[in-house]
């Protein structure tokens, strides 16, 4: 089954072009690596399947839905979660609420909260489970502001295991990651299950292609190159616009 089917996409700002009939198509279960240079529109791709931004033209599916319409939030009920490459968390709160207010958005409880969101015992309780997934459970009311970066990052991805999600969006989980911090990750990954379809932006390539299954190669906003990791690491085009020779 086809977990994430993007059919002739595009988006520009103005004159630019950043997507340009992009066709990806992502079965359940997989892990894709996207790749590509700076400018590249990795990123806006991102944006586009979560809804943050509406394309020109093209379709998005979800595991044979259309959702190319479709608002954020809904696309979020649906099962789609992400992570970003700037983390975005709240530093003044604990990790554990870090987690419980990611869950609270997904509730019914957003639209009418005023209470202690700690009084919330299956939201909490939900909360902890993921962060035991990515083993900060130990630490779950430390302070956000107190953490090291490859423990927000880990964070970062509890609040989107949180959500249960079906497809689940990576901008470059490694990025700025000590090699233990990576390693860690890494491993983290390895350990989520076959339920979820993974699709990954990511620069460092060492840890990258260990993970991924198939990788697509976007260059000024189109697929240039898409296959197993041999055929596009081997591909005089890849070495051309990525690997600089």
């Amino acid at each position: 089954m086809t977990a994430l089917a993007i059919n002739a996409l595009c988006k520009s700002f103005g004159g630019l072009r950043v997507t340009s009939n992009v066709n990806l198509s992502v079965e359940a279960g997989e892990r894709r690596l996207i790749i590509g240079p700076n400018g590249a529109g990795k990123t806006t791709l991102f944006n586009l399947i979560t809804g943050e931004l509406s394309p020109d033209s093209g379709s998005i599916e979800l595991f044979g839905s259309d959702i190319t319409k479709l608002a954020s939030r809904k696309r979020a009920h649906l099962g789609v979660a992400r992570t970003y490459q700037i983390i975005t968390l709240f530093a003044g709160e604990t990790i554990l609420h870090n987690v419980s207010l990611a869950l609270l958005g997904l509730s019914p409880l957003r639209w009418s909260f005023f209470g202690n969101l700690d009084r919330q015992h299956h939201i909490v309780e939900s909360a902890r489970e993921a962060l035991a997934h990515v083993g900060l459970e130990t630490i779950a009311a430390r302070p956000l502001a107190q953490t090291s970066y490859g423990e927000r990052r880990r964070v970062e991805i509890a609040m989107a295991l949180a959500q249960k999600p079906k497809l689940l969006l990576l901008d470059e989980p490694f990025a700025g990651l000590s090699i233990d911090e990576r390693r860690d990750v890494q491993q983290l990954l390895k350990r989520i299950p076959r339920e979820v379809s993974i699709v990954m932006i990511e620069h460092n390539m060492d840890v990258a292609l260990d993970f991924a299954e198939k990788v697509t190669l976007l260059h000024f906003g189109e697929v240039i190159v898409e296959g197993t990791r041999s055929d596009v690491v081997n591909d005089p085009r890849t070495r051309e616009v990525y690997l600089g020779h």
